[in-house]
């Protein structure tokens, strides 16, 4: 078999990307990573879709230029936004976007009600949209759209358990529970880095069993398989090297990686210059 040493980008707009690296790292632990928080720019959630677009452009630029074999959008919003365009750009090359998990959801719910916890930006994006009526059509399946304005900044702060990001999710979580969803997409990377705080909420308020849907996992199983299928595979069983980059703090995206993840990894601080998206 062949192998191929180069590294796969991952990006995100801030720390919501690691929940996504994380199963990359578990599912491919011999492949080289490099991580960018585009944090300096965050969030994406609140910004129109071609200024997003123009960002992802610049920030897979920069990975590509560091010799990223594929590119893995980790972010929800930058993936509505970017992933056909950054696609046309680089036709080779595997690019793996996200999206909140609505056909998982469809599947698990038992009374047909489903809560999807997003940014403003993934909810009011055509590609999700177009999935939402398509899944929806049959009238089985009725999705409860909850935009979780404030959230992403709370995790970025690294405050996952603090009172204010418990009021946060409270003000969002609660009125999907109380219109019955038995069932919450985690539409967004970050979000999973407060699922222990929303199973809490949910055991205070719902009385009831709710699954809650993360992708992560899929994402690198597709990943996986678009390294296998085009031969891009690291076969050197040798420890793999993680790698940082961020528009804002150093010190805080290396802090992000100790307390979530439980690693140390070096981390530059960059600049980059967003780029026109035809």
């Amino acid at each position: 078999m062949p192998s191929n040493p180069s590294p796969i980008g991952v990006f995100d707009s801030g720390v919501g990307g690691l929940s996504v690296l994380r199963h990359i790292r578990a599912q491919l632990p011999h492949e080289h990573l490099l991580y960018f928080a585009d944090s300096g720019f965050a969030p994406y959630g609140d910004k129109p879709e071609q200024v997003v677009a123009a960002r992802s452009l610049a920030v897979a630029a920069f990975l590509v230029e560091r010799g990223a074999k594929a590119i893995v959008v980790a972010c929800n919003t930058a993936t509505v936004a970017a992933i056909k365009t950054l696609r046309a750009h680089y036709p080779h090359m595997p690019i793996v976007g996200v999206e909140p998990g609505l056909k998982p959801a469809a599947a698990a719910t038992r009374n047909g009600t489903v809560g999807v916890m997003a940014t403003a930006g993934t909810l009011a994006g055509e590609k999700f949209l177009k999935l939402r009526d398509q899944i929806a059509s049959d009238g089985k399946v009725a999705f409860l759209l909850q935009a979780c304005v404030g959230l992403v900044e709370q995790i970025e702060l690294g405050e996952l358990d603090s009172a204010a990001t418990r009021a946060v999710l409270a003000r969002y979580v609660a009125p999907l529970l109380d219109q019955g969803a038995d069932t919450l997409v985690l539409g967004c990377t970050h979000y999973p880095f407060v699922r222990a705080a929303i199973e809490d909420l949910i055991a205070a308020r719902a009385g009831r069993a709710v699954s809650l849907i993360d992708t992560g996992d899929a994402v690198a199983r597709h990943l996986a398989n678009l390294l296998d299928a085009g031969g891009l595979k690291n076969a050197d069983e040798g420890a793999a090297s993680v790698a940082g980059y961020t528009t804002a703090s150093a010190t805080a995206l290396a802090a992000a990686f100790s307390s979530l993840l439980g690693v140390s990894v070096p981390v530059s601080e960059v600049q980059i210059a967003a780029k026109a998206a035809s």
